[in-house]
Formats: C-alpha cells, sequence, structure tokens
C-alpha cells in the first residue's frame, strides 16, 4: 500500500554536515519526497510532538537537543513507506543499530541520533499534520517510479 511518512534530520545532523548523505539512502532506496522544509522547533510543537515522554526524566534534554538548531521535516512516500523508512533508521539507541542502517553507520547516542521517524502509519498521519500544512506537499510522478516497484504492488 502506498504511504506517506514523516523523517525529521535532528539538529545533531544539521551540525555534522549530514543532511545530503541522509536524504539521498531515502532517495537511494526509493522513496519519493513529497515535501521537504527547515524550521527551528519551538516549546509548543515540542510539547505536542514529544508529549508522550512528557514525564519521562529526559524530556527537558530531549527538548534542548531538538532546539539546538534547525531541523529538516521531510514527508517520504513509497509503498510501506513507514516501515521500510523505520527500518533503515534503525533501532533508536545508535550503539546498538546494526551497521547498515543510517544510526549504526552515523551515530553513537541515543539523543543525538541523526532521525525521528514516524513509527506506524497512525502516528505518521498525525505527524505529517503537526509538521506540514496540506499545500506544503506535493503529489507527483517520479519518472523512475515503473522500474521502483511490479504493477500489483501498488
Amino acid at each position: 500500500m502506498m504511504e506517506r511518512t514523516l523523517v525529521l534530520l535532528k539538529p545533531c545532523t544539521l551540525q555534522r554536515g549530514l543532511v545530503g548523505e541522509i536524504i539521498s539512502i531515502f532517495e537511494k532506496k526509493g522513496l519519493h519526497l513529497c515535501g521537504m522544509k527547515m524550521m527551528q522547533l519551538d516549546d509548543a510543537i515540542l510539547n505536542e510532538h514529544y508529549a508522550h515522554l512528557a514525564q519521562r526524566p529526559f524530556f527537558q534534554r530531549v527538548k534542548s537537543s531538538m532546539e539546538a538548531a534547525p531541523i529538516i521535516a521531510m514527508c517520504l512516500e513509497g509503498v510501506e513507506a513507514v516501515t521500510a523508512v523505520h527500518a533503515l533508521a534503525g533501532p533508536t539507541n545508535g550503539r546498538n543499530a546494526p551497521a547498515g542502517t543510517i544510526r549504526g553507520n552515523y551515530c553513537m547516542s541515543c539523543q543525538e541520533n541523526i532521525v525521528h521517524t514516524s513509527d506506524s502509519h497512525e502516528t505518521a498521519t498525525i505527524e505529517i499534520k503537526r509538521f506540514f500544512r496540506p499545500e506544503e506537499l506535493y503529489d507527483w510522478h517520479p519518472a523512475t517510479f515503473d522500474y521502483l516497484y511490479a504493477n500489483d504492488e501498488y
């Protein structure tokens, strides 16, 4: 099933000059970019986005990290995009992430772990609306589409 998912390239990704390299991983996989923007996160959006962590002792550390520099928000599309993107990212803790995943290849931290990815289709729908207005998302057909999937996969 064709679906959309959210990816946030965290401030550590910008600080380390890895933005282009990380975006290219998703593109090389065959995921389709529907929207992308740079933004500085504030308390309001961070409190909403990380509400599920509000009672955890590391909540303020998460917020401080995500406010340290701008982020790049991306909406990616593909067949089972949520699962594919989440697998590419690897486990949250970079020290435990296998080589070949983004976190396994590019980080040693649980917090400074390069990307945030939606963990379910439902979460992706909510998160995309949190970071993008409808007019910031684009429907377009990549020329390579017919070479990414068999015609009965989408």
